[in-house]
């Protein structure tokens, strides 16, 4: 398998986690977004189970399985959260996320600690293969590291070294949570939403290799979703078929899409190509982002002669293209959910506004983003500027997080909008 190129986005997962008085000795996990809302009482959750099989691991414990009888003590209790009235795949959507969330709660959490209100929101579509999972298991993990002192708050005083490894002990228990979600994930969704910036991956039949790209460029993009459900299994079963029909060609093609990342990696890598806030996209290397914008057009067409993309993707990309505003691809297997479009330099705003208000038209949706973005990281105090008659700062509850609607509101809420207070939010960094 060659290279391939997982950059993290501007969207965000945020988690608020609230103190329940001394009498309420229980657990709640809500997310608003897939409609989940479930508490535990946690004297009755399998602690002796976990504590026999794990032997209380440290937090720093290299996890890359789930034991099977740890993940059939929790089932029971992540089964509860079933409600009949939803269709069988949203609740298969609720058990895996119970199933993360108590795993992970058990792993490193205590029977005898106080009990807690963890509340989940997030900006990112939600199953459209932008790594949604990935960046709410290293939300959960993070604060319960944090939580039992397993990571300390970052601090940009503190060590590179000492940086490094908590988001790699952030990191190693996010996995942990896809686990119990995908059953056999990469590694890199976690990877790249715990550390940020960009990584090259590459997967061979015996071992996987992530490898952080150093200054990589922020690039403006367009995330546009499709509404398209998709399936991974079922995309991979086309390459498996295609490959077996004509092995020659597919092999022709994966290593054109190779070639693609490779020559993305030595543009982006030129000292002159710099991104948003470097002197302008190209910078020094007027060029860079035409070549760029060529290789993203190119891989995603050799992504569509292998059979991967949708009619809904073409349609976006049919859109872009016409508008002349960048250069577009589908992102993750394919199959639908979602395209991402790069941006060329010097765009008319009213030129995108109306490209997007024809993708609204078509039942699509648009997410104005940033690709390069930071990773994990805290608010500390948990306090914004919430409001539009300029209010000071304000502490952020419960009901103002679970009513925010819509990403905009979400993001203003948990201080990363317009009136986020500045260097509010710290990020761990990573050399990964």
């Amino acid at each position: 398998m060659g290279p391939a190129i997982a950059a993290a986005i501007s969207l965000r997962s945020y988690l608020l986690v609230t103190a329940l008085s001394g009498s309420q000795h229980t657990v709640r996990l809500i997310f608003r977004d897939i409609d989940l809302d479930h508490t535990w009482d946690i004297d009755t959750l399998p602690w002796d189970t976990f504590q026999r099989v794990q032997k209380r691991p440290t937090f720093r414990s290299h996890v890359t399985s789930l034991a099977p009888e740890l993940l059939k003590a929790v089932t029971p209790y992540a089964e509860a959260v079933l409600s009949q009235t939803l269709a069988a795949e949203h609740r298969k959507v609720h058990v895996r996320s119970a199933t993360a969330f108590l795993y992970l709660f058990l792993s490193l959490g205590s029977r005898d600690g106080p009990g807690f209100v963890y509340t989940l929101r997030s900006t990112i579509p939600i199953g459209a293969g932008l790594g949604s999972s990935a960046s709410v298991c290293v939300c959960l993990s993070a604060a319960l590291l944090l939580q039992t002192r397993g990571v300390v708050r970052p601090d940009p005083s503190h060590p590179p070294a000492d940086q490094d490894q908590q988001v790699q002990t952030i990191n190693e228990w996010a996995f942990v949570g896809e686990l119990c979600i995908h059953g056999d994930p990469s590694g890199v969704d976690n990877t790249v939403s715990s550390g940020g910036h960009a990584v090259v991956f590459k997967r061979t039949d015996t071992k996987s290799a992530v490898t952080r790209i150093d200054n990589f460029p922020k690039l403006r993009l367009l995330l546009v979703d499709t509404k398209q459900p998709r399936s991974t299994a079922a995309q991979l079963e086309k390459v498996k078929s295609l490959r077996t029909a004509h092995p020659a060609m597919t092999e022709t093609l994966l290593d054109g899409i190779g070639e693609t990342v490779t020559c993305a990696l030595n543009v982006i890598s030129n000292d002159g190509f710099a991104g948003v806030g470097g002197g302008g996209v190209g910078g020094g290397f007027p060029d860079g982002l035409e070549r760029l914008g060529a290789l993203v057009r190119i891989n995603h067409g050799l992504l569509n002669s292998m059979g991967v993309s949708h009619p809904r993707l073409e349609r976006i990309r049919e859109l872009v293209d016409y508008a002349g505003i960048g250069w577009t691809k589908l992102t993750g297997a394919g199959g639908g959910g979602c395209a991402m479009t790069v941006f060329r330099s010097h765009n008319e705003d009213e030129n995108v506004r109306s490209l997007k208000q024809i993708l609204a038209e078509e039942g699509f949706q648009t997410y104005e983003t940033m690709l390069g973005a930071e990773g994990v990281g805290v608010l500390w105090p948990a306090v914004t500027h919430h409001g539009t008659q300029g209010d000071g700062a304000q502490e952020i509850n419960q009901k103002m997080f679970e009513d925010a609607l819509g990403p905009q509101e979400i993001e203003d809420v948990a201080g990363m909008g317009v009136r986020a207070i500045k260097g509010s939010w710290k990020f761990w960094h990573s050399a990964i």
